[in-house]
């Protein structure tokens, strides 16, 4: 149910009682459709927005752009995270300031082990 429909169950209207342009009155009937027609192109608008959207997202795929935040670690510093987290001599807060991350950062490329995690294959798989 919405808000609109739940709200006039209710008996409660809206009733505009300043500014320029359209007199709106949801008590009425002409109110209600005025109402309706700026929801329906509210609705419509927003649809066109989404279409608009996806279609440039789209084209720039086809352009081979990649939409997203950059990766926080190199290829470099993902394979160098991945031989230090190798040796339990690492201490994974040492290594993170060194990289310039957070801790929990280098875990998202690489694992306690030196496995590499879905951030650190996308980073090496990346061009």
């Amino acid at each position: 149910m919405s808000v609109v429909e739940e709200l006039t169950e209710r008996g409660i209207g809206l009733r505009v009682l300043t500014g320029q342009g359209a007199q709106i009155d949801t008590t009425t009937a002409a109110g209600r459709l005025v109402f309706g027609i700026f929801a329906a192109l509210a609705g419509f608008e927003r649809e066109l927005i989404r279409e608009r959207t996806l279609a440039g997202l789209e084209a720039a795929r086809g352009r081979g752009r990649r939409g997203g935040r950059k990766f926080a670690l190199t290829k470099a510093q993902v394979r160098l995270a991945q031989a230090a987290m190798k040796s339990r001599d690492t201490s994974v807060a040492h290594l993170a300031a060194e990289l310039r991350v957070k801790p929990v950062t280098l875990y998202r490329y690489v694992g306690p082990r030196g496995e590499l995690r879905e951030n650190g294959k996308q980073v090496l798989g990346a061009r």
